[in-house]
């Protein structure tokens, strides 16, 4: 009886051992982490080729301001989605960049529409008017219709998520988490030489 639990457990400590390894090394760089109150991604990036684009991403939405906002109302151009809300701190930092980069491709064929996933109105008119940001958002907590336009694509699982939509309005690139300003510029200057 003795000769056979020692082998059993023995088993039972190197397995136990092997998921313990391998689940810290898991952990080390996770694509996605749950935080106290959001998921926040780690910067990961999907760019998709023209070919393997799904359909396009249709949404009419009103915006903080009241104002009815519709995908369709930019074909022809680059729509870069960013999914956030106020109090989550990778928007927060992300927030000056965003700006910066809707500013330099202002006029330019470009325009980025933030989808605040969780607060009211007011809560997102002022971090607007407290970060300068120059484009429109969109309330999406309620009804969520931005993100349900995105069911079945590469959706944004984590806030923040920046999303750029092709000239068709067709997913482009994704990045999982606070963007890296210099990666969304290229990513947008990529999408946008696509349709010369």
């Amino acid at each position: 009886m003795n000769h056979r639990r020692i082998p059993t457990l023995a088993r039972l400590s190197v397995i136990g051992v092997l998921v313990a390894v391998a689940l810290t090394g898991c952990a080390s760089k996770p694509a996605v982490t749950q935080n106290q109150n959001y998921i926040s991604g780690d910067g990961t990036v999907t760019e998709i080729k023209p070919a393997d684009r799904g359909a396009s991403v249709e949404f009419t939405a009103k915006t903080d301001e009241g104002r009815s906002i519709s995908r369709k109302t930019y074909q022809g151009d680059v729509v870069v989605l960013n999914f956030w809300y106020a109090s989550c701190p990778p928007c927060r930092v992300e927030a000056p960049d965003l700006a910066a980069l809707s500013t330099k491709y202002d006029s330019k064929g470009v325009q980025f529409i933030g989808v605040n996933v969780r607060d009211e109105a007011d809560t997102a008119r002022a971090f607007d008017r407290s970060f300068k940001m120059p484009y429109p958002s969109v309330i999406d907590a309620t009804d969520a219709k931005v993100q349900l336009a995105l069911a079945g694509q590469r959706g944004p699982n984590a806030t923040p998520t920046t999303m750029v939509l092709d000239q068709k309005g067709r997913v482009a690139a994704r990045v999982l988490g606070q963007v890296n300003k210099s990666v969304l510029d290229t990513l947008i200057s990529d999408t946008m030489s696509e349709g010369r």
